[in-house]
């Protein structure tokens, strides 16, 4: 299956986490909050800001002699375009399988049920007043 800019590596992404987290920043902080998770290099942070810039995930604004990287989608759109491509390559697009697929898996127990029933009840109107 043919990769979209909607893609995030696994690297992008926790670029990503770090920006919705603390709003605009500057390379040097992202460097730093990744350092904390795992070594790796200034630039190799740089170069991932530069690449979400061009994908358009990213927003940057010169300050001074830097720039400053804000989120330029939300974490929920990036989710549900993760969600929807992960239902289309491995449930062949249906979002009932994947649901059945984490009920029989366990993923989802009675309470978690219970609250996605009361969510669809509401939606739809249907819930009791």
């Amino acid at each position: 299956m043919k990769k979209t800019t909607d893609d995030l590596t696994p690297l992008e992404l926790e670029v990503m986490r770090i920006l919705w987290q603390t709003g605009p920043t500057t390379v040097q902080e992202v460097h730093r909050q990744i350092q904390e998770r795992r070594k790796l290099a200034y630039n190799t942070v740089q170069t991932m800001l530069t690449i979400l810039h061009r994908k358009g995930k990213v927003k940057r604004v010169a300050v001074k002699r830097a720039y400053l990287y804000s989120p330029a989608v939300s974490h929920e759109k990036t989710a549900a375009n993760a969600i929807r491509n992960l239902i289309d390559r491995l449930f062949g697009g249906s979002a009932e399988s994947l649901v059945l697929n984490m009920v029989k898996s366990r993923q989802l127990n009675t309470e978690q049920l219970a609250e996605l029933q009361a969510i669809l009840e509401e939606d739809t109107g249907h819930g009791k007043s």
